[in-house]
């Protein structure tokens, strides 16, 4: 049996980056960026009015000139209004670019429009007010986005900006998700009394879901030849393999002797955790990585979040962020092993994430995940954990 830190450090030890794909920008939401992003113009192109309301000479209204005639209205987009006269404005509209023979905007609610004249009703005037100022952003030729960053909405706007209409996205693996057990039926089936319906297949593809990873679902029965050959061709065809049951110790489950036939080495068996003791990770010759997590639902769950997503995202050379949390209440547990504790977080007024404990039935009570959207990592060397005390966390819902 090896300690979470252990495994974790096996784990990223076995890593793999997948090489580069070429996708249209507005698929890419999710995926990390494989090249840089340069601004093919200055950002703003031009002196960009960023108020609704007249443009003016600043010079005029300091010699005092406080009433201006509108000499024309310019929308955004339209070709710039210039002046002749310094005693002249332009109404002008957010967006709009701004007329080279003007310095200063005013915005509509600081002047009066009447019979074709603006007149300004405030003192307080600064030169350059309100103008976006042509490249303060960023330059033609410069980087914008940088390789190797995670693709947000905000990314996908900035590569509509530079007319980046495809990206080079690093490739994502190809991953099968396994289940295995004759009580596990299908979703549309009706259970007898000692049947469930398949759950941790579907959590596990909605948890990938999040991270644009589309894996591929498997329903392998309690037949030690058929989970070989399986296996085996899951062994051929994908990049990581994430079995949930059948690892343990049962009669039944067959998974780590056909991993043993198809030559698939150990890494490590058992981890010094609650839930998710009994997980198996091991490697196949041609390089396919295999989770073998137990099949509790919470227990899934836990590794999933715990192990592969941090897998995952060192795949594509991303760090893995810490995050921590305060103990809301005293907590006392035994056993000498790791324990990923269900929280409820919320952020307090002192802008601190604080961790609730939420009671549970064990690993075998994935309804009680609906009232968390954390895991709470308790070292396994202490037994009493005090309120206000602050551990890491592993969170996997939003923090609302």
């Amino acid at each position: 049996m090896v300690s979470v830190s252990q495994a974790d450090n096996i784990v990223l030890a076995n890593t793999k980056d997948f090489g580069v794909e070429t996708l249209s920008f507005e698929d890419c939401l999710g995926r990390v960026l494989a090249e840089d992003l340069i601004a093919d113009r200055d950002l703003p192109p031009y002196n960009r009015v960023a108020m609704d309301g007249i443009a003016i000479v600043f010079d005029a209204f300091q010699n005092g000139i406080m009433r201006f005639k509108i000499a024309g209205t310019q929308a955004a987009g339209d070709k710039p209004i210039e002046i002749t006269d310094n005693e002249q404005c332009v109404e002008i509209m957010t967006g709009a670019a701004l007329p080279d023979s003007l310095d200063t905007i005013i915005r509509y609610e600081d002047v009066k429009m009447e019979d074709g004249f603006a007149t300004i009703l405030i003192k307080d005037i600064r030169k350059g007010q309100n103008i976006h100022c042509k490249g303060i952003d960023k330059k033609q030729g410069e980087i914008v986005v940088r390789s190797g960053a995670y693709i947000t909405p905000a990314v996908i706007n900035m590569a509509a900006s530079v007319g980046k209409t495809s990206l080079a996205v690093k490739k994502n693996p190809k991953v099968v998700i396994i289940t295995t057990g004759d009580e596990v039926i299908a979703v549309d089936k009706t259970p007898s009394p000692y049947e469930v319906r398949q759950s941790n297949n579907y959590a596990a593809k909605a948890v990938l879901q999040q991270y644009s990873v589309a894996a591929e679902l498997l329903h392998i029965v309690d037949d030690a030849e058929k989970v070989k050959q399986q296996l085996a061709n899951c062994l051929s065809q994908y990049d990581a393999i994430i079995l949930s049951g059948g690892i343990s110790m049962g009669k039944f489950d067959y998974v780590p002797q056909a991993l043993q036939v198809l030559q698939v080495e150990q890494l490590f068996y058992k981890v010094q955790q609650r839930p998710g003791k009994p997980f198996w990770f091991g490697k196949h010759g041609n390089g396919t990585v295999v989770f073998a997590f137990p099949g509790n639902p919470v227990s899934t769950f836990m590794c999933l979040h715990r192990y592969f997503i941090p897998w995952l995202k060192s795949c594509w050379g991303l760090e893995i962020p810490k995050a921590y949390a305060i103990l809301n209440s005293e907590v006392t547990f035994a056993p000498p092993l790791q324990y990923f504790m269900q929280v409820k977080l919320r952020m307090n007024k002192q802008a601190q994430l604080v961790a609730t404990p939420t009671e549970g039935h064990g690993s075998g009570d994935f309804a009680n995940l609906l009232e968390s959207n954390a895991f709470m990592e308790l070292p396994a060397e202490l037994n009493n954990f005090k309120q206000g005390e602050i551990y890491p966390i592993w969170t996997f819902s939003p923090v609302i």
